[in-house]
Protein backbone atom coordinates (compact mmCIF):
# COMPACT_ATOMS: atom_id res chain seq x y z
CA UNK A 1 0.00 0.00 0.00
CA UNK A 2 1.36 2.99 -0.94
CA UNK A 3 0.73 6.70 0.35
CA UNK A 4 1.75 9.73 -1.92
CA UNK A 5 2.65 13.31 -0.43
CA UNK A 6 4.11 15.72 -3.17
CA UNK A 7 3.91 19.34 -4.25
CA UNK A 8 5.94 22.44 -4.18
CA UNK A 9 5.31 23.38 0.12
CA UNK A 10 7.62 20.28 1.00
CA UNK A 11 6.92 21.35 4.74
CA UNK A 12 3.58 21.21 4.84
CA UNK A 13 3.78 17.58 2.80
CA UNK A 14 6.40 16.31 5.34
CA UNK A 15 4.54 17.33 8.26
CA UNK A 16 1.27 15.55 7.20
CA UNK A 17 3.35 12.61 6.41
CA UNK A 18 5.27 12.37 9.53
CA UNK A 19 2.04 12.27 11.33
CA UNK A 20 0.22 9.43 9.37
CA UNK A 21 3.81 7.63 9.64
CA UNK A 22 3.59 7.90 13.41
CA UNK A 23 0.50 7.13 13.52
CA UNK A 24 1.32 3.81 11.33
CA UNK A 25 4.31 2.59 13.31
CA UNK A 26 2.23 3.54 16.52
CA UNK A 27 0.96 -0.34 16.75
CA UNK A 28 4.81 -2.09 16.85
CA UNK A 29 5.66 -1.68 13.67
CA UNK A 30 9.30 -1.28 11.76
CA UNK A 31 10.26 1.84 10.63
CA UNK A 32 12.31 1.69 8.12
CA UNK A 33 13.58 5.31 6.46
CA UNK A 34 15.02 5.78 2.94
CA UNK A 35 16.36 8.90 1.30
CA UNK A 36 18.27 9.68 -1.90
CA UNK A 37 21.21 9.60 0.18
CA UNK A 38 20.93 6.11 1.25
CA UNK A 39 22.74 3.23 -1.25
CA UNK A 40 19.83 1.48 -3.95
CA UNK A 41 20.96 -1.85 -1.94
CA UNK A 42 18.59 -0.26 0.45
CA UNK A 43 16.14 0.96 -1.45
CA UNK A 44 15.90 -3.00 -2.48
CA UNK A 45 15.59 -4.35 0.91
CA UNK A 46 12.86 -1.93 1.86
CA UNK A 47 10.72 -3.05 -1.35
CA UNK A 48 11.21 -6.30 -0.50
CA UNK A 49 9.53 -5.51 2.84
CA UNK A 50 9.47 -7.67 6.26
CA UNK A 51 8.85 -11.30 4.92
CA UNK A 52 6.25 -13.83 5.94
CA UNK A 53 7.44 -14.26 9.29
CA UNK A 54 8.83 -10.56 9.53
CA UNK A 55 7.60 -7.96 11.49
CA UNK A 56 5.16 -6.00 10.22
CA UNK A 57 7.53 -3.01 7.95
CA UNK A 58 6.11 0.81 7.68
CA UNK A 59 8.63 1.99 4.97
CA UNK A 60 9.01 6.27 4.94
CA UNK A 61 10.90 7.17 1.58
CA UNK A 62 12.11 11.25 1.27
CA UNK A 63 12.95 12.57 -2.10
CA UNK A 64 14.01 9.40 -3.50
CA UNK A 65 13.25 9.79 -7.77
CA UNK A 66 16.21 12.68 -7.14
CA UNK A 67 18.68 9.81 -7.55
CA UNK A 68 18.60 8.41 -11.03
CA UNK A 69 18.85 4.46 -9.88
CA UNK A 70 16.64 4.30 -7.44
CA UNK A 71 14.06 6.25 -9.52
CA UNK A 72 14.37 3.12 -11.82
CA UNK A 73 13.89 1.03 -9.20
CA UNK A 74 11.00 2.34 -7.51
CA UNK A 75 8.82 3.39 -10.60
CA UNK A 76 9.59 -0.58 -11.47
CA UNK A 77 8.14 -2.18 -7.90
CA UNK A 78 5.46 0.01 -7.71
CA UNK A 79 2.83 -2.87 -8.58
CA UNK A 80 4.23 -4.67 -5.69
CA UNK A 81 4.37 -1.58 -3.46
CA UNK A 82 0.42 -1.12 -4.27
CA UNK A 83 -0.19 -5.05 -3.84
CA UNK A 84 2.21 -5.14 -0.29
CA UNK A 85 0.45 -5.60 2.99
CA UNK A 86 2.85 -3.10 4.33
CA UNK A 87 2.46 0.37 4.27
CA UNK A 88 4.84 2.73 2.03
CA UNK A 89 4.87 6.65 3.21
CA UNK A 90 6.75 8.81 -0.54
CA UNK A 91 7.72 12.17 -0.34
CA UNK A 92 8.55 14.02 -3.43
CA UNK A 93 8.74 17.23 -4.81
CA UNK A 94 6.59 18.41 -8.21
CA UNK A 95 6.87 14.96 -10.27
CA UNK A 96 7.22 14.76 -13.88
CA UNK A 97 4.55 13.56 -15.99
CA UNK A 98 5.69 10.17 -16.51
CA UNK A 99 6.17 9.70 -12.78
CA UNK A 100 3.03 11.41 -11.76
CA UNK A 101 0.84 9.12 -13.72
CA UNK A 102 3.05 6.01 -12.72
CA UNK A 103 2.20 6.61 -9.31
CA UNK A 104 -1.26 7.95 -9.08
CA UNK A 105 -2.26 5.03 -11.10
CA UNK A 106 -0.79 2.49 -7.79
CA UNK A 107 -1.56 4.63 -4.85
CA UNK A 108 -3.85 3.96 -1.96
CA UNK A 109 -3.70 7.54 -1.23
CA UNK A 110 -2.79 10.99 -3.26
CA UNK A 111 -1.93 14.48 -1.32
CA UNK A 112 -0.73 17.23 -2.88
CA UNK A 113 0.47 20.77 -0.54
CA UNK A 114 1.02 23.23 -3.01
CA UNK A 115 2.63 26.40 -2.04
CA UNK A 116 0.35 29.84 -3.24
CA UNK A 117 1.36 31.48 -6.35
CA UNK A 118 4.14 34.56 -5.64
CA UNK A 119 2.57 37.60 -6.58
CA UNK A 120 4.69 40.01 -8.62
CA UNK A 121 7.17 42.02 -6.47
CA UNK A 122 6.48 45.21 -7.83
CA UNK A 123 8.96 46.73 -5.43
CA UNK A 124 11.75 47.41 -7.84
CA UNK A 125 9.57 49.75 -9.96
CA UNK A 126 7.92 51.49 -7.25
CA UNK A 127 11.14 52.82 -5.46
CA UNK A 128 13.01 52.84 -8.79
CA UNK A 129 9.91 55.47 -10.37
CA UNK A 130 10.50 57.19 -6.67
CA UNK A 131 14.17 57.51 -7.45
CA UNK A 132 13.38 58.77 -11.11
CA UNK A 133 11.33 61.25 -10.25
CA UNK A 134 12.85 62.39 -7.22
CA UNK A 135 10.21 62.12 -4.74
CA UNK A 136 11.46 61.95 -1.48
CA UNK A 137 8.03 61.36 0.23
CA UNK A 138 7.56 58.26 -1.97
CA UNK A 139 11.46 57.07 -2.27
CA UNK A 140 11.27 57.42 1.89
CA UNK A 141 7.67 55.51 2.03
CA UNK A 142 8.77 53.05 0.01
CA UNK A 143 11.66 52.38 1.63
CA UNK A 144 9.76 51.89 5.15
CA UNK A 145 7.43 49.99 3.91
CA UNK A 146 10.05 47.45 2.69
CA UNK A 147 11.73 47.54 5.56
CA UNK A 148 8.91 47.11 7.75
CA UNK A 149 7.69 44.04 5.63
CA UNK A 150 10.57 41.98 6.39
CA UNK A 151 12.93 42.73 3.20
CA UNK A 152 17.07 42.80 4.28
CA UNK A 153 18.31 45.81 3.63
CA UNK A 154 20.89 44.57 1.61
CA UNK A 155 18.27 43.68 -0.45
CA UNK A 156 16.50 46.99 -0.70
CA UNK A 157 20.20 48.19 -1.76
CA UNK A 158 20.34 46.11 -4.73
CA UNK A 159 16.71 47.50 -5.61
CA UNK A 160 18.18 51.33 -5.56
CA UNK A 161 21.43 50.20 -6.80
CA UNK A 162 19.42 48.31 -9.98
CA UNK A 163 16.64 51.31 -10.21
CA UNK A 164 19.68 53.98 -10.91
CA UNK A 165 21.28 51.58 -13.38
CA UNK A 166 18.22 51.64 -15.19
CA UNK A 167 17.74 55.12 -15.22
CA UNK A 168 21.38 55.49 -16.80
CA UNK A 169 21.28 53.39 -19.66
CA UNK A 170 17.25 53.94 -20.75
CA UNK A 171 17.46 58.07 -20.10
CA UNK A 172 17.80 59.95 -23.37
CA UNK A 173 18.53 63.05 -21.59
CA UNK A 174 22.25 63.24 -20.55
CA UNK A 175 21.04 65.48 -17.26
CA UNK A 176 19.09 62.80 -15.95
CA UNK A 177 21.83 60.33 -16.82
CA UNK A 178 24.46 62.30 -15.15
CA UNK A 179 22.36 62.63 -12.18
CA UNK A 180 21.91 58.37 -12.44
CA UNK A 181 25.81 57.78 -12.33
CA UNK A 182 26.31 59.89 -9.31
CA UNK A 183 23.00 58.16 -7.74
CA UNK A 184 25.28 54.74 -8.48
CA UNK A 185 28.54 56.11 -7.19
CA UNK A 186 26.67 57.25 -3.46
CA UNK A 187 24.86 53.83 -3.64
CA UNK A 188 28.35 51.81 -4.62
CA UNK A 189 29.81 53.98 -1.16
CA UNK A 190 26.53 53.58 0.95
CA UNK A 191 27.73 49.77 2.51
CA UNK A 192 31.19 50.86 2.69
CA UNK A 193 30.70 54.16 4.45
CA UNK A 194 27.98 52.91 6.84
CA UNK A 195 30.64 49.90 7.77
CA UNK A 196 32.74 53.25 8.61
CA UNK A 197 30.39 54.78 10.43
CA UNK A 198 29.79 51.72 12.86
CA UNK A 199 25.75 52.74 11.72
CA UNK A 200 23.89 49.85 10.27
CA UNK A 201 22.96 49.94 6.51
CA UNK A 202 19.31 49.95 7.02
CA UNK A 203 19.61 54.11 8.80
CA UNK A 204 22.18 54.66 5.85
CA UNK A 205 19.61 53.39 3.26
CA UNK A 206 17.09 56.48 5.44
CA UNK A 207 19.75 59.07 5.40
CA UNK A 208 19.74 58.23 1.52
CA UNK A 209 16.28 58.36 0.59
CA UNK A 210 15.87 62.14 2.58
CA UNK A 211 18.65 63.01 1.10
CA UNK A 212 17.12 63.87 -2.21
CA UNK A 213 19.34 62.89 -4.47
Amino acid sequence: MLHFYGGTDRAKARAAMRAEVEKAVGDGAQLVRITDANAASDLRAALRGAGMFGQRQVAAFDGILANEEMRGIFLAALPSVAASPDVFFMLEGKLDADAKKRIEKHAEKVQQFDAPAKGKDSSIFTLANALRAQDRRALWLGLQRELMGGKAPEAVHGVLFWGAKDMCTKSRDEKTRERAKKIIAALAALPHEARRRGEDLEYALERFALSGV
